[in-house]
């Protein structure tokens, strides 16, 4: 059984199989009786009228009842079926009906590229699959930002190549670079991302004027990736990486000095909170109800603490009907108590005011002042996350993210995530957004030498501006300037 990602690509590899059977000298005279079309086809001397010697077909093609002692997978992943977790989902699926399709000792191919962040074949190998994987270059080395004149590299470069897209350029030795040895010192830095390699396995066919033609007409530098090194990245730039998340595995502390109490996260003073919770009743096309809270220092720094999900009913009341003892309030107080949390605001769209009510409710009879504000958002949903959380990411440790955030369901929201499309999995990245938006913006505090108190004094500075100057006035009351 041979499957590819659609009916039309397994079609054509089943009929280069029987050419080569019919034109090859060893078995050109015993194969001219083969039997059937492309999708189905016999051997000579197959008596198994219900399963062919080979079948063809896509990935989600219907194969029930059908029986192989082989089954090849090529190509099955490809950009068009892992735009998201749930169609790589359902590519799974079907390759799962695959495994009960074949018969005791079978094999199983896999043949491809990977072009997400979560490939099957990572998986396949993870699994203990063995694995055969041929790059482009053996050895590889990569500088974002070659700002530098000299670089020591981990090995002798080959082929230099500099940016993607159109204003990507292949480097010459001796015209753009010089090397001596692993030393390579540039007659002047790029400026931007520089790729390094050595080790070609196709070095006649793939040379670097090839290449170079090759890096100008890919798009981004992960479909690059993907298709000549075998990387496990999507093929798109990823809008909000989580890799700019600088993590952190530390609890807030409280400390009490003349007579103030203060948080503490580590050695980084907390001076604000905000904990937005997006509840998932009332929703199509929603089954998450996600809470981020977000903690800011004094520099202006934000720090994702907690993103989780509620569970459960909203709330859940005694036999009385009145006294809250759990649902999802239940849980979203055990974490404004521990957190000492004094306010939280609530996405409304959808659910009306049932759960800041409830909410409400619940703190009063918990004994916790914490404030709760509702709010209705008009904006676009892709928008505001990208303006909230874009320009963190994009400025050097302005976003942190605890160990737990790192390791749980928003890192895989936000490599998934994809502005152009409007239905995506963005519950927890929503909530995330929501809370940083409502930290303002703190400009770090002025800091005196040692030996002065109070705010250092500022330079003047000299005034361009026209003036009608100083003057100095006598009169009976006294003088005024």
């Amino acid at each position: 059984m041979h499957q590819g990602d659609q009916d039309k690509t397994a079609l054509k590899t089943s009929r280069d199989t029987r050419r080569v059977l019919l034109k090859h000298p060893l078995t050109r005279e015993s194969f001219q009786a083969l039997r059937g079309e492309a999708s189905f086809w016999w051997a000579p001397g197959s008596n198994d009228e219900r399963n062919p010697s080979m079948q063809a077909a896509g990935i989600t093609s219907n194969i029930t009842s059908s029986r192989c002692d082989e089954a090849q997978n090529d190509d099955v992943e490809v950009p068009r079926n892992i735009t998201n977790p749930e169609n790589r989902e359902k590519m799974r699926y079907r390759l799962g009906e695959q495994v009960h399709c074949m018969v005791p000792g079978a094999r199983r191919l896999f043949v491809g590229t990977p072009h997400t962040h979560d490939s099957l074949y990572d998986e396949m190998e993870a699994m203990g699959a063995d694995c055969l994987t041929i790059k482009m270059f053996a050895q590889e080395f990569r500088v974002d930002e070659a700002t530098k004149a000299r670089y020591h590299l981990p090995f002798v470069p080959e082929i230099v190549l500099s940016g993607i897209g159109k204003s990507a350029r292949a480097l010459k030795p001796g015209k753009d670079y010089t090397l001596a040895g692993k030393v390579l010192t540039f007659k002047k830095p790029p400026g931007g991302l520089v790729d390094f390699y050595a080790g070609s396995a196709w070095p006649e066919r793939f040379t670097l004027t090839e290449m170079e033609q090759r890096r100008q007409q890919t798009r981004t530098i992960n479909e690059w990736d993907s298709q000549y090194q075998l990387h496990s990245k999507p093929t798109r730039d990823l809008r909000l990486d989580p890799d700019r998340m600088a993590a952190y595995d530390c609890e807030p502390h409280w400390k009490r000095s003349n007579g103030q109490l203060t948080m503490w996260l580590g050695r980084a003073r907390i001076v604000g909170a905000a904990c937005r919770w997006d509840p998932s009743s009332g929703k199509l096309k929603s089954d998450v109800s996600a809470v981020a809270v977000v903690l800011q220092d004094d520099t202006g720094r934000r720090y994702l603490h907690r993103v989780v999900g509620l569970t459960g009913d909203v709330v859940e009341f005694a036999d009385d009907g009145k006294t809250v003892i759990g649902g999802q309030v239940h849980q979203l107080c055990d974490l404004i108590e521990q957190l000492k949390l004094p306010r939280v605001s609530i996405e409304t769209n959808g659910i009306g005011g049932f759960s800041p009510a409830t909410l409400k409710g619940a703190l009063k009879q918990r004994g916790l002042i914490c404030g709760v504000a509702e709010v209705h958002s008009t904006v676009k949903k892709n928008k505001r996350i990208l303006e909230s959380l874009e320009p963190l990411l994009l400025t050097a440790d302005q976003l942190w993210a605890h160990i737990s955030v790192v390791d749980g369901p928003l890192y895989e929201q936000m490599r998934d995530w994809n502005p152009a499309v409007d239905e995506q999995p963005d519950d927890y990245l929503d909530a995330s957004a929501g809370a940083c938006a409502e930290q303002p913006e703190r400009v770090m505090r002025a800091i005196s030498p040692p030996d002065q108190v109070g705010i250092p004094t500022m330079p003047a500075a000299d005034s361009w501006r026209p003036s009608s100057g100083v003057h100095t006035l006598e009169l009976e009351t006294g003088i005024v300037d």
